[in-house]
């Protein structure tokens, strides 16, 4: 577990805090993307079961869950899969203008995936994810104040009709979280009161 968390880590981190991403795109997603080249201010691990996770018509089983959060407000939903095939098997829905709608629900519109894989061109030693545009939601029900979080469900499409599904249930433990560093709050309603 410890090092499933370590990786969905570095490989969150490597995917959207540096410009090496913006490299594997088309030019004008490069450049989309540079406008968001942000630095990982919180971040939060949860213990629990997947107890859906599709990618792509596949069913997965997943081995960690993390939200990370990005100075400039982007989030990032990242599931490391178990996939015994390959162990850099990672994919985060993400998106922007996520917001806290009541004190326990706190709601993403994601607008791309982004999927790691042992097979991607590497940056620094680890996965640059492929960044699939796409539309859909994710919610998740708990609080970052008290450490819980009781479940997250995300489902989106990409531009190639190719559907994400999760569904994830936390065990009870409470949720590991980090604040990297202080910065002002972008979500409507700070992940921390």
């Amino acid at each position: 577990m410890m090092r499933a968390c370590g990786l969905i880590l570095a490989v969150a981190l490597a995917g959207v805090a540096t410009p090496s991403v913006a490299q594997t795109l088309s030019p004008p997603a490069a450049a989309d993307l540079e406008q968001h080249d942000p630095d990982i201010d919180i971040y939060a691990l949860m213990s629990g079961k997947c107890t859906t996770l599709k990618i792509a018509g596949r069913d997965f089983a997943c081995r960690a869950v993390g939200f990370f959060h990005s100075e400039k407000g982007r989030v990032n939903f990242a599931i490391a899969l178990d996939d015994p095939a390959d162990a850099s098997h990672i994919v985060s829905f993400s998106g922007e203008n996520g917001q806290r709608t009541q004190n326990y629900l706190y709601e993403l519109p994601v607008d791309r995936m982004l999927l790691s894989s042992k097979d991607r061109p590497k940056a620094d030693g680890l996965p640059v994810p492929a960044v699939e545009f796409s539309a859909g939601y994710c919610k998740q029900l708990g609080n970052f104040a008290a450490r819980q979080v009781s479940s997250i469900s995300c489902a989106a499409t990409d531009k190639s009709g190719k559907k994400y599904e999760l569904q994830f249930q936390s065990d009870g433990s409470p949720i590991t979280l980090r604040r990297v560093r202080q910065t002002r709050p972008n979500i409507k309603g700070d992940p921390f009161e």
